[in-house]
């Protein structure tokens, strides 16, 4: 699910992700940190991953602020008991970077 989807109807996403999590669905947070990024609304999503936006990711090892934002959307992700997912990772650099920011998948 969108970041943007379920929150432009979050009741209506709360029923749906409820409904199916009661039939073994898990469920991901898509294209985190690119949208309004409400981290109340993180708190309320029951969700099992956290997909960390390629926007941030491709220029992690070159963008000090990028590299910023995928350690804390990933310290975040994992305080809350979230497993963690980057997008777009294109080069062994930025695996062993990521790897060794503990970043789940």
């Amino acid at each position: 699910i969108t970041e943007t989807a379920a929150i432009n109807n979050l009741s209506q996403a709360l029923q749906f992700i409820n409904s199916m999590r009661r039939l073994g669905c898990k469920f991901a947070l898509d294209d985190f940190g690119s949208g309004v990024s409400s981290f109340a609304y993180l708190k309320k999503l029951p969700i099992d991953y956290l997909k960390i936006d390629r926007g941030f990711v491709q220029n992690m090892i070159s963008d000090a602020g990028d590299h910023a934002m995928v350690t804390a959307i990933n310290q975040i992700g994992h305080v809350m008991d979230i497993r963690t997912i980057a997008e777009g990772v294109e080069d062994i650099i930025t695996l062993k970077v990521l790897r060794e920011l503990r970043v789940d998948y």
